[in-house]
């Protein structure tokens, strides 16, 4: 019984020991498997983190690369056409100030055509404001009938102005300047730089000009009644003699034309060659001052003054300016009132077939201007009867302070505009039919 017992307590042991070693084994294999399955878990989410930036780093790459590329191509554009770049501007429509271009004459005439010329893009502007346009010089031989001796309606030393009709059906005044000039070229881009910049009621519009090859042309809105040279002394069933109260309208026109060159132009615009030959008039007799080929700006001046060439104007230049070619704006208020002077009297600035003592006409009224017996005899006899003998004294002692031999004792043209104003406004409108005819055709001038 013994060893039986012992055979089979023997025996029952392997099989005891044999379930805790399988037990122990699953156990075991359990835990290596949970810890590869966590293994697992632990490193997929970290390479997925891995591809993930290294996606958005290549994306990044290829988005800089792709700007790199585009702008380098726009600055490579830019460099190409960067001379037919529009410079900004302050547009306003009673006193435009548009900013100044280069100019460039020696540019071909393919940049004619392609409306690029003195560096500035001529798209067509808004219909508020026309600005200012770049013709072909065949362009302007179809519009005056290839330069027609028929249309020619001025003509001066340097150029000849033409009437013509632009290809929209624009009257216009188309001033040739003659070649191989070089006062010629300078004038032509003096008045294209000026006119292109500044614009006011009272100056001459530019509508557009030409610089094809060597051809130098300037393209201005027309002014039907002429000139007042030819209205004041070459009077004909064209341009009839003006009343009192269309020379007062004239003369305040004018004013404000200079006041808005020496006040209000930046910088300050001196005209030099303010001239009854200069001023053109509209349909209404209201008056507009052209010509700024000799003007000259302010940026130019020292302590007040510029050193210049004087231009070759008897009668109307300042006694200062003539014999030392110092310019100041005081240089344009004597011409301006060498130009009321001829309104005043209808005579010329000089004339050497009336008797001795009245070649000069500043010389000769300037005594007799502040005398108020004298200054009658010293009106026009086209306009006598017109007037009142008080307005009478006061244009006259205006135009005396302006034509003073000394610059300082001479007025502002802000002073003389003041002092015209009441006399255009209270003039009695019965004496100027052409004054009724204005103001039911207003042209938006003011007083």
């Amino acid at each position: 019984m013994d060893d039986s017992s012992n055979t089979n307590a023997t025996t029952a042991m392997p099989q005891k020991n044999h379930s805790y070693d399988d037990h122990i084994d699953h156990h075991f294999h359990s835990n290596i498997s949970q810890r590869h399955q966590h293994s697992t878990t632990t490193i997929l989410p970290l390479n997925s983190i891995i591809i993930i930036i290294i996606s958005i780093i290549s994306l990044v790459l290829i988005l800089s690369i792709f700007l790199i590329i585009v702008m380098l191509r726009r600055l490579k554009s830019v460099k190409k056409h960067g001379s037919c770049k529009e410079n900004s501007g302050i547009h306003n429509t009673s006193s435009r100030f548009i900013a100044p271009t280069t100019i460039d004459l020696n540019a071909s005439p393919a940049d004619v055509k392609g409306n690029c010329l003195y560096g500035g893009s001529m798209r067509k502007p808004a219909s508020a404001y026309r600005g200012v346009q770049v013709f072909t010089y065949k362009e302007l031989e179809f519009a005056t009938d290839n330069f027609s001796e028929a249309n020619v309606i001025g003509n001066g030393g340097s150029s000849v102005v033409y009437k013509g009709v632009l290809a929209d059906g624009t009257v216009a005044a188309i001033k040739r300047l003659h070649r191989d000039r070089k006062q010629g070229e300078r004038a032509f881009r003096m008045e294209v730089d000026l006119l292109s910049r500044l614009n006011s009621p009272y100056l001459v519009e530019l509508l557009g000009y030409c610089a094809d090859q060597h051809h130098r042309l300037l393209i201005f809105e027309f002014m039907p009644n002429g000139t007042l040279q030819q209205h004041l002394h070459h009077p004909s069933s064209e341009y009839r003699p003006l009343d009192w109260g269309s020379r007062l309208r004239i003369a305040l026109d004018c004013a404000r034309a200079l006041e808005f060159l020496h006040e209000h132009a930046t910088p300050t615009v001196i005209h030099r060659d303010f001239k009854c030959t200069n001023v053109l008039l509209d349909p209404h007799l209201r008056a507009k001052v052209s010509d700024f080929g000799l003007a000259k700006m302010g940026s130019d001046k020292t302590n007040g003054q510029i050193s210049t060439r004087v231009p070759r104007t008897a009668g109307y230049l300042a006694p200062e300016y003539a014999s030392t070619g110092k310019l100041t704006t005081k240089s344009d208020v004597y011409s301006y009132g060498v130009v009321l002077l001829q309104l005043l009297t209808g005579r010329v600035p000089l004339d050497i077939k009336r008797p001795p003592g009245e070649h000069v006409l500043v010389s000769w009224a300037l005594p007799r201007l502040t005398n108020r017996d004298k200054v009658d005899d010293m009106v026009d006899p086209a306009i006598q009867g017109q007037y009142s003998k008080k307005d009478l004294i006061q244009v006259a002692a205006i135009a005396a302070m302006c034509v003073q031999p000394e610059a300082d004792y001479r007025p502002l043209m802000v002073d003389v505009v003041q002092s015209l104003i009441p006399l255009a406004k209270n003039f009695n409108s019965v004496n100027s039919p052409g004054f009724l005819r204005f103001h039911r055709q207003s042209s938006g001038l003011k007083y």
